[in-house]
């Protein structure tokens, strides 16, 4: 069963900031409402292959998302102006964007500048997985036509070193002959006793220009064979691994500033906050949002100084040893990520408090933290083992294979993705439990089966219910209130909502509480299988279903469901890492006659 991807407040809203910063498109595009009545001005950035739209170009965060995969975007005509608003629809540009899911509404944009509206339509045509995916399989051609032009480099390089090692040995020959002719030569000149000629100042000039030639050879040799390795592939991977070290010292130095003003500007101050007399926050919850970041800090300015160190002795790069020493100290990531949902819980519910909601707007606002948040501090430790193993593979990427560091760094790099796993596999599991608990708190009566670690959370809902009570020739109506629906992989609870926000269970049959089971029991209505107590949709959004069944008391219960459902079978089990459930139909009877209507 294939797993949906988990999206939190915090992720979308570093999504947002980076589609601000490195969108590949930004500007104030007019997006029509949801009744298709007005247009409304908002800022747009685009992603990759989401659209992020903000209320203006200073927000700090988006109002909303599309993801663009699979759309199609394309030039619309401008509507049939009136005669009063004729000039200004003349100088509108108008586009949609078509997704293809089947009931999600156009999204339709317009802008004063046709230049604008073609650029944005060409943006978001391309805003597909599907084409960087093309281009990572070019990329992967090109890389495999260059790694056989590293090895016929590597062929040619070990014949040419061959040929050195026989010319040094030709040349230590031609040196001992040398030798032995310069040794004859001085036995000769000792035994003559000639005058000096007057050619001797000829012969030294002609060594001198003999000398200089011979230098002037060699330094052209050394030359042109600097010049060709500085055009090999060899030589421009090592540049490239370079650059990758130098943004990961650069981007070391900006997480580890971000650490310091998390420790400085919130976690020290607060701990001053909460030992005064009048503590606006209490030392346990400070403990529980800064849990392990000062500690982080601490580790992550020592590796930054390792980083250092090693950039001082360029050009010889040693980074293994490095991430040797930071991987055992890693660990305490784990508390930190699995204790990540609960801080901002925590510090959402000291925000209820004036004086600590003041106090942290003030430090907030100061200008090392740039109008960012303390949400924002507390989200940045969750990006940095991704980001790790993101840098890793692109300096595996342009090592050799034959360098000292490249199994070292392998080994790094599957430790990080094996500590990655770990973590979103207890982050998952520790929120399913924090959701179960915090539910089965707010029921005053209490629910037994929420304490069980092996429930999973699907949805939760408001369903409004209209029974219709009557016999022949007569009809009568009954409106009755909201029921707060729970969904989870075993159960459906079903909740009325009580004063100050606490839950009861609902009666549901005889002398049952709004605790449903799912049945495998199925019956069959218009080509549908259902269980006796409810169904559930995964692929399409339920508005209305029809289920006829019969409960244990015997009781006659009907609803409604659209035809396109009927195909579909339901399977509540299923609803575990779905993206979405589409809707929950409740069963509920009273009385032996009566018909049950539902809409979710």
């Amino acid at each position: 069963m294939q797993k949906g991807m988990r999206l939190n407040d915090g992720h979308v809203t570093y999504l947002g900031l980076l589609a601000k910063k490195d969108g590949a498109r930004k500007g104030y595009l007019s997006k029509r409402s949801s009744d298709n009545t007005k247009w409304h001005t908002k800022w747009f950035a685009l992603l990759q292959n989401m659209l992020f739209y903000f209320e203006t170009d200073s927000s700090s965060r988006p109002s909303g998302l599309y993801l663009l995969e699979g759309c199609v975007c394309d030039r619309a005509p401008s509507p049939k102006p009136s005669l009063s608003a004729k000039d200004s629809l003349e100088k509108q540009h108008y586009f949609t964007v078509n997704f293809n899911h089947e009931n999600q509404k156009t999204l339709e944009l317009r802008t004063e500048d046709a230049k604008d509206c073609d650029e944005w339509v060409a943006a978001i045509a391309h805003a597909s997985y599907r084409t960087l995916a093309t281009e990572h399989e070019a990329l992967m051609q090109k890389y495999l036509h260059l790694l056989q032009i590293v090895e016929t480099e590597k062929t040619v390089a070990k014949q040419l070193r061959q040929q050195i090692e026989d010319g040094e040995i030709e040349i230590e020959r031609l040196k001992a002959e040398i030798a032995s002719l310069l040794k004859d030569h001085e036995r000769i000149q000792a035994g003559q006793s000639s005058a000096p000629s007057d050619d001797d100042s000829d012969i030294k000039k002609i060594k001198k220009v003999q000398s200089f030639l011979r230098g002037w050879l060699c330094r052209r040799k050394w030359k042109t064979i600097i010049q060709d390795y500085i055009r090999s592939p060899h030589a421009d991977s090592m540049r490239k691994r370079n650059q990758v070290v130098f943004s990961m010292l650069e981007a070391e130095a900006e997480y580890v500033q971000q650490l310091h003003i998390l420790v400085n500007n919130f976690l020290r101050p607060l701990r001053m906050a909460a030992s005064s007399k009048k503590p606006p926050i209490t030392h346990d919850d400070v403990s529980s949002i800064f849990l392990n970041s000062e500690t982080i800090m601490f580790l992550h300015q020592i590796f930054y100084q390792g980083l250092k160190a090693r950039i001082s002795s360029w050009p010889t790069l040693v980074l293994a040893d490095l991430f040797d020493i930071l991987l055992p100290m890693l660990n305490i990531y784990q508390e930190f990520v699995r204790n990540h949902q609960y801080s901002l819980q925590i510090l959402a519910h000291c925000k209820q408090n004036r004086d600590f909601d003041k106090l942290l707007k003030h430090y907030e606002a100061k200008p090392d933290c740039e109008e960012r948040t303390l949400e924002t501090f507390l989200t940045y430790p969750m990006f940095q083992i991704p980001r790790y193993i993101l840098t890793l593979h692109e300096l595996l990427a342009h090592t050799p294979h034959e360098h000292v560091e490249r199994n070292s760094l392998d080994y790094a790099k599957s430790k990080l993705e094996e500590l990655s796993r770990i973590m979103h596999d207890e982050v998952s599991e520790t929120e399913n439990i924090r959701k179960n608990l915090a539910i089965e708190r707010m029921i005053i009566e209490g629910c037994e089966i929420l304490l069980d670690t092996s429930q999973t959370f699907v949805r939760q809902g408001v369903s409004l219910r209209k029974i219709t009570r009557g016999r022949l020739g007569s009809l009568s109506l009954r409106k009755e209130g909201e029921r707060q629906c729970f969904l989870f992989s075993k159960h459906l609870i079903i909740c009325t909502r009580g004063s100050g926000g606490k839950l009861h269970l609902t009666k549901v049959g005889r002398g049952h509480r709004g605790l449903l089971v799912w049945c495998m029991h199925r019956v069959r209505g218009g080509g549908s299988s259902v269980s006796w107590a409810a169904m559930v949709n995964h692929e399409f959004l339920m508005e209305e279903a029809v289920i006829c069944s019969r409960t244990r008391d015997n009781c006659s219960v009907r609803a409604s469901v659209p035809a396109r459902l009927g195909h579909s079978s339901g399977c509540p089990g299923r609803a575990q890492g779905s993206a979405f459930v589409s809707g929950v139909l409740q069963l509920l009877s009273r009385n032996r006659t009566g018909t049950a209507h539902y809409r979710c």
